[in-house]
């Protein structure tokens, strides 16, 4: 007999990934992990939207189509920061936050 996981579950689950996603962004010195761990809470954020409309509003997509949008958003962050750090990386040759020096041309 299986189990079904319950929205505080979910939202447990959703908690913890937020919570090393924020660890990760805080100490974190390379740019590319920190957009990683940005990433990460995000999508505990879609994880709970989800969550939270499969569970309270099951005969509405508000939450799942938010979480889309949410997902798309995400994905244009990327590539405009990748598309950031390799120009930044092209002019310093490090990525270390603490070691970047102003952006100049």
């Amino acid at each position: 007999m299986m189990i079904r996981p319950e929205l505080a579950h979910w939202l447990i689950l959703a908690i913890a990934l937020f919570s090393i996603g924020l660890f990760g962004f805080l100490t974190q010195k390379s740019a590319i992990r920190m957009i990683m761990s940005l990433e990460l809470m995000l999508n505990s954020v879609v994880l709970s939207l989800v969550a939270l409309n499969s569970f309270q509003a099951t005969e509405r997509l508000d939450g799942k189509i938010f979480a889309l949008f949410v997902i798309a958003a995400a994905a244009a962050e990327v590539v405009l920061a990748l598309a950031l750090f390799v120009a930044i990386y092209k002019q310093q040759g490090t990525l270390d936050v603490t070691e970047m020096r102003e952006l100049k041309e």
